[in-house]
């Protein structure tokens, strides 16, 4: 686990004609994406050395070295900023990391089992988790709250849910 890449950021793409990016940081201290440089893709076959230049709108503008011009910027637009889970820092016992949670079993307080966690969403007001149903092909939207999702045991693998009636 502790090779696991983990998101932090994305380029959102160019900013200006010097080879400068839009970067978007899903980090919950926005600057400290920078911190975690070098970044690299999902694959982990390319590497950033990520600058942080100033703040803007929804984001930062960046430089890493290799980029020098709009074109080469704007290739990179949509490339997702990945940090190895070593380089983050320990989180408090209520926080998760979203790919900590992806594949957990889902169980109702009786013990049933759900479903899987197949990803985890956040639209701007809070975290949700897309649950796999077991036995079928439908996914279920599950509010991912204290009082819908009570335990969350990553030892175990395991998510104890009290979902609302009719909801699975």
């Amino acid at each position: 686990m502790s090779e696991a890449l983990i998101c932090v950021g994305t380029i959102s793409g160019s900013y200006g004609a010097h080879g400068e990016l839009r970067v978007k940081s899903f980090c919950a201290v926005p600057e400290d994406i920078e911190t975690y440089s070098p970044l690299t893709s999902e694959d982990g076959k390319r590497s950033f050395a990520l600058a942080l230049v100033r703040p803007m709108k929804n984001g930062f503008v960046a430089r890493i070295a290799e980029v020098a011009t709009k074109e080469q910027a704007d290739a990179l637009r949509g490339t997702q900023l990945f940090a190895r889970r070593e380089q983050l820092p320990t989180l408090p016992d209520d926080e998760y990391y979203y790919s900590d949670l992806v594949g957990l079993e889902v169980f109702d307080t009786g013990g049933t089992s759900l479903g899987r966690v197949k990803s985890v969403q956040n639209h701007g007001a809070a975290d949700i988790l897309e649950v796999h149903v077991a036995g079928g092909t439908a996914t279920v939207l599950l509010p991912f709250t204290m009082a819908v999702v009570p335990t969350v045991d990553l030892g175990a693998g395991r998510i104890v849910a009290d979902p609302p009636e009719g909801l699975f």
